[in-house]
């Protein structure tokens, strides 16, 4: 049965040889997997770009749905064209995307983005190349993705809670915890913890897309980070963070991913001590936006603090400072627990503050992880950030409402903010079921 999500092509960097891969007339053209890609070689009997076809069937196509085609190409004479082509892989042969790119003598990627017109399991991709003269392409990293964010968010089946819930099966909180957290798609965070980092994101990348579902990703390894407080750590210089930043964008590649970067890093600009300080952080996040803007396919949201702490033209400086120009947008409310409300209305004056700055069209996103009840006590007074007693979970992570482009789970519910509140003996990040009830029953 033809994959519906996820990567829908084959052996696409062709370590299994061919395998799954046919070619037209040998006579004109023939396939070669030495190891490291596909060398294709059309012979001078190939005239015309439909001489020298190659490609793989049984692809499936939904209507309306938007797919990505990437690959990797050279040739051996520059200049050579190829054609790309998704289609109906049987007469009509109609195309769901049909581009002829200009091949250079050097490795270069490109991306062709379509919404397809068919809706089929009989779909082709193939690549057609002959000019009358031998030549060979060289071809490697083939993927087709399904990148409709309709799909659905990513549920990360190793969260804590669910480690939690595996482990503890006859706790009678475990049933309520996989009901109302371990189902529901959360952020994946990623930091000083992880040994391999370009590895383990390209794990978690490779799973979303086997689901074909979207991953939701933190990057959480700021220099300095929290500023030595509950959650500090992090890169050990920034020379060490940018490496850091490069390995995670390469870790995602040419697949659909949404990342906050760097909670809480430039919300905390004013609490470092000197100029210099505030710019090498600012630098820091900037270059974390470039990084994660050479890819096609990720929607990346820096810090964007939360409605009671940063005033907006304030936070607006600081995200245009931070490369917001090179981002999706911004993200309020992380860890926090304003209304969403409350957030969209702050998300909305930032966005106007940055707009007035030169940096137009920038998103929001809001963490509804543990908003349910907002952001007062019983008093009217804002409750303190650190494990709060009161709060509550809020809406799932989905399309968002009042302006904001997602609603999101980011912070992940019952993970402790620190040894403080209702949780003094539990230190950040670790999954706490007393915090994790207490969000499920609002109390």
């Amino acid at each position: 049965m033809a994959a519906l999500y996820g990567d829908l092509v084959t052996n696409g960097t062709f370590t299994n040889g061919t395998s799954g891969w046919w070619s037209g007339d040998p006579n004109m053209v023939t396939l070669n997997a030495p190891g490291i890609g596909l060398e294709a070689n059309a012979t001078t009997d190939a005239a015309n770009l439909w001489d020298a076809p190659f490609g793989q069937d049984n692809i499936a196509l939904r209507s309306g749905c938007t797919y990505t085609l990437t690959f990797t190409a050279r040739a051996s004479q520059p200049g050579t064209t190829l054609r790309a082509q998704v289609g109906l892989g049987a007469d009509p042969w109609t195309a769901a995307v049909d581009r002829t790119v200009t091949l250079p003598a050097v490795d270069t990627h490109f991306v062709l983005t379509f919404t397809s017109p068919l809706d089929t399991t009989a779909g082709q991709v193939s690549f057609q190349f002959g000019q009358g003269t031998a030549v060979t392409v060289y071809l490697t990293e083939v993927r087709l993705t399904c990148s409709t964010v309709r799909e659905g968010f990513y549920a990360d089946p190793d969260s804590n809670a669910a480690k939690w819930v595996a482990a503890n099966p006859a706790d009678p909180r475990a049933t309520k915890i996989a009901r109302s957290l371990v189902r529901r798609p959360t952020a994946k965070w990623f930091g000083d913890w992880n040994k391999d980092i370009r590895a383990d994101v390209d794990a978690y990348v490779t799973a979303a897309a086997a689901a074909g579902r979207l991953p939701i990703l933190a990057a959480y390894n700021m220099f300095n980070r929290d500023n030595g407080g509950q959650s500090s750590g992090g890169a050990r210089s920034p020379e060490e963070y940018r490496t850091w930043i490069d390995a995670f964008a390469a870790g995602i590649g040419d697949r659909p991913a949404l990342v906050i970067v760097e909670p809480d890093s430039l919300s905390q600009l004013g609490s470092l001590p000197t100029e210099v300080a505030r710019a090498e952080r600012a630098g820091l996040v900037a270059y974390a936006a470039n990084a994660l803007a050479a890819r096609p396919l990720v929607r990346s949201y820096l810090d964007g603090g939360n409605a009671t702490w940063i005033k907006p033209d304030d936070m607006a400086a600081r995200l245009a400072a931070g490369g917001a120009a090179s981002a999706r947008g911004f993200a309020i409310g992380v860890a926090n627990y304003d209304s969403t409300d409350v957030s969209c209305t702050y998300g909305h004056q930032v966005a106007q503050a940055l707009a007035a700055l030169g940096v137009t069209g920038a998103r929001f996103v809001i963490d509804t992880s543990r908003n349910g009840n907002g952001a007062m006590d019983e008093n009217g007074q804002h409750v303190d950030y650190c494990n709060p007693a009161g709060r509550r979970l809020g809406v799932p992570s989905s399309i968002g409402v009042g302006g904001a482009e997602y609603l999101l789970w980011i912070k992940v519910p019952g993970d402790s903010d620190g040894m403080c509140g209702v949780a003094p003996d539990v230190t950040a990040g670790t999954f706490s079921p007393f915090l994790a009830e207490h969000l499920i029953d609002g109390r």
